[in-house]
């Protein structure tokens, strides 16, 4: 486990200088009893960008206030939808603050058999060339990459097709700029990390 930690630090580290405040992922994960859990994440001048812009009169002294502020702002500007049923209510939001800031939401009571999925993600809408990368991760799918930018109003509405999510529009396809085309590997690695930790901070990992 500590060379798969270790390898991880190295690459992020690595990538840490490529990682532009326009560019995000946003993943959304499959788990056990109709769970699911949706990362997203970004670079911290990203979240402190849209903190300044969309809460001009608030302050904040400590991390925690920060927080909070991210997990309020992120949750009016992110939407979950399968089946085309009512938006899912996005429970136990987490954060994890560093130069690669992630925030972690839990969605349970999914339905036990999937058709599509929307997910809308305008919480950079105030940076410039803003997207975000959108991966969907289901036993058995193929991993598939869709972009949200403004085109699309950083929304993609997916359907099942074989084993893979295809996209209803155009606008959802395509690849990210710059640096944004290894942002899936990295965001993915730094997931398996912030969900363990995640998991046995609450005492869902067993202590060995």
């Amino acid at each position: 486990m500590k060379w798969i930690f270790s390898l991880f630090l190295f690459v992020s580290i690595g990538n840490l200088k490529a990682h532009q405040p326009d560019l995000s992922s946003t993943m959304l994960i499959e788990q056990e009893d109709n769970t699911w859990i949706l990362q997203i994440r970004a670079a911290l001048t990203a979240f402190e960008y849209e903190v300044a812009a969309q809460f001009p009169d608030k302050t904040y002294t400590s991390p925690k206030e920060f927080q909070d502020l991210v997990i309020e702002h992120v949750q009016k500007n992110l939407t979950v939808r399968f089946n085309g049923q009512d938006s899912m209510e996005l429970l136990k939001p987490y954060v994890k603050l560093g130069h690669e800031t992630n925030v972690l939401f839990e969605i349970k009571n999914a339905p036990e058999t999937i058709n599509s999925i929307f997910v809308q993600n305008s919480s950079f809408g105030d940076i410039k060339r803003n997207q975000s990368a959108l991966v969907v991760f289901k036993e058995g799918f193929t991993k598939e990459q869709f972009v949200l930018n403004n085109a699309n109003s950083h929304s993609a509405d997916l359907m099942i097709k074989g084993n893979k999510f295809v996209s209803k529009s155009k606008t959802a396809l395509g690849s990210l700029h710059s640096s944004g085309r290894s942002l899936i590997v990295i965001a993915f690695l730094s997931f398996a990390m912030i969900i363990f930790f995640w998991m046995k901070s609450k005492g869902r990992v067993a202590q060995v």
